[in-house]
């Protein structure tokens, strides 16, 4: 096969394979070196043109793959049969079969090996076939081997995320999970062992994350494991009513104490005496209910609205937050003698954007979940739309997900949902991940690079510009000065 000359690049970043050497085995068809760092992923070369396999062997090797080769179509059957392949990149001429008809053989046999396949430039009719042989992708010659890097990059990646999805869906039962909160990263496994340390006592707990994160579904997980999950588990939201409201139904009231009270009323302390009581974005309380709060909290006792008389509890308080209360206290919009009293053990949420394939995880359970109660006979999701959902930035967390995977069960025509299921915004987003890979076209300017850094870092301090100063080593006054020259949006009002 004919190609330009080979361009100089450098050994690619380490992958998970890193470290893992070629085996010594001997093989009819493997002539790569013996022991290379794999980086990259395994790629089997199939030409008949020994020159151009050893020159493209040496070229690949140098960018960080294991390579493996073969002359023939046969010989490239009996290497993936001898040792794993993440992907094979085949001429469409060989000498005694057509790489097509290779490329069935291989999608019939091993439909999770990618198959490249390259073809001379222009001629469209091959790269139609190609693609109806079922290959990933074809490269039209004469072509750089950066560009064929770069495409087998992608290739292996590919197939690694098909493979990932698959295990996440077999290990979706035995994977850790606290009365129904899910997750197997590090960080979810931290917030499960803090649950389990906490749940034997009665101290409260404040739990923070952005909204959407499961914050509710911790509390209620400290609450099943609990000597008091016999008791009620009671939940209210501190920013869904005015403090006098508010008030009322923490505390109760008494008949007559306002216009509305035409018999008296146990609050919530008293209603969940013996279980747990949900304060729910606690950070948006009132000052005045605040003293108000610090006082029960410190007394165990509730006098209701218009009462005279005070009504001991036992009861156990969790508190949530999507805010920043420390900032809050410093700020004064949060009392500091009831952020200590309620904050005596606090459990941080993850976002949903740090927790991996926690994300294909979560996925595939709302997607058997839906599946199930709709009828539909879905069952999986594609290498490309795990890639999609990955590569999304998740603002709404768990909560956005979940809608994400209704809709996409929802509209699916077939058994794995594809990026069509999804809803436009996550099928056509804009990572806002530092590098996009090796391809020098994608890669972002300066500019851009600092854009969406500072993006990252708003979005982190949920538009706090003096935190968000503080982190990026500036002062405000610079901040808003590369706000302003770079176009980016304000993410908030915070000072």
């Amino acid at each position: 096969m004919n190609q330009t000359a080979p361009s100089e690049m450098n050994p690619a970043p380490a992958s998970v394979d890193e470290g893992r050497p070629v085996s010594a085995e001997p093989s009819a068809v493997s002539r790569g070196p013996r022991k290379v760092k794999l980086t990259s992923g395994r790629v089997l070369v199939v030409d008949d043109d020994d020159d151009m396999l050893e020159l493209v062997r040496d070229e690949l090797a140098s960018r960080g793959f294991a390579v493996d080769v073969a002359s023939t179509g046969g010989d490239a059957l009996t290497a993936l049969q001898w040792r794993e392949c993440d992907a094979v990149i085949t001429d469409v001429r060989l000498e005694r079969e057509s790489g097509l008809d290779l490329c069935e053989r291989i999608v019939a046999s091993q439909p999770d090996v990618p198959v490249l396949i390259m073809t001379a430039f222009g001629d469209l009719d091959t790269a139609v076939r190609a693609i109806r042989a079922g290959a990933y992708d074809f490269i039209a010659k004469p072509f750089k081997m950066d560009m064929v890097a770069i495409a087998l990059r992608r290739a292996v990646q590919h197939r690694q995320l098909q493979r990932e999805v698959g295990r996440l869906r077999d290990a979706l039962d035995r994977a850790p999970t606290v009365e129904g909160v899910l997750g197997d990263s590090r960080t979810m496994r931290n917030v499960f062992e803090m649950v389990t340390r906490v749940a034997d006592g009665n101290a409260t707990v404040l739990v923070t994350g952005e909204s959407g994160t499961g914050k509710e579904l911790v509390a209620r997980a400290i609450h099943e494991r609990s000597p008091r999950s016999s008791g009620e588990f009671v939940a209210i939201n501190c920013a869904a009513m005015p403090a006098p409201l508010l008030e009322s139904e923490l505390f109760g009231h008494v008949k007559g104490a306002f216009t509305d009270a035409k018999v008296s009323r146990s609050g919530l302390f008293v209603r969940a005496n013996g279980g747990t009581l949900f304060l729910d974005e606690i950070g948006e309380m009132a000052l005045e209910m605040q003293a108000k709060l610090l006082r029960v909290l410190q007394d165990r006792r509730v006098r209701p609205v218009g009462g005279d008389t005070e009504v001991s509890f036992d009861t156990r308080i969790v508190a949530a937050t999507n805010r920043d209360l420390d900032a809050d206290v410093a700020a004064g919009r949060f009392r500091e003698d009831l952020f200590y009293r309620i904050n005596v053990v606090r459990i941080h949420v993850p976002p949903l954007r740090s927790r991996g394939n926690d994300i294909l995880l979560l996925a595939q359970q709302f997607l058997q979940e839906l599946a199930g109660r709709s009828g539909k006979a879905v069952t999986g999701i594609s290498g490309t739309t795990a890639e999609r959902l990955l590569t999304y930035d998740w603002p709404g967390n768990v909560r956005e997900l979940q809608n994400c995977m209704e809709r996409a069960v929802t509209l699916a025509r077939f058994e794995e949902l594809t990026p069509d299921d999804l809803p436009e915004k996550i099928r056509l987003h804009a990572s806002t991940r530092l590098s996009e890979g090796d391809d020098p076209e994608q890669l972002p300017t300066l500019d851009e690079m600092e854009r969406r850094y500072i993006r990252r870092v708003l979005s982190a301090t949920e538009g706090n510009k003096t935190r968000a100063a503080r982190v990026l080593g500036v002062d405000r006054r610079t901040l808003y000065r590369r706000i302003h020259r770079l176009g980016i949006d304000d993410p908030g009002s915070a000072s």
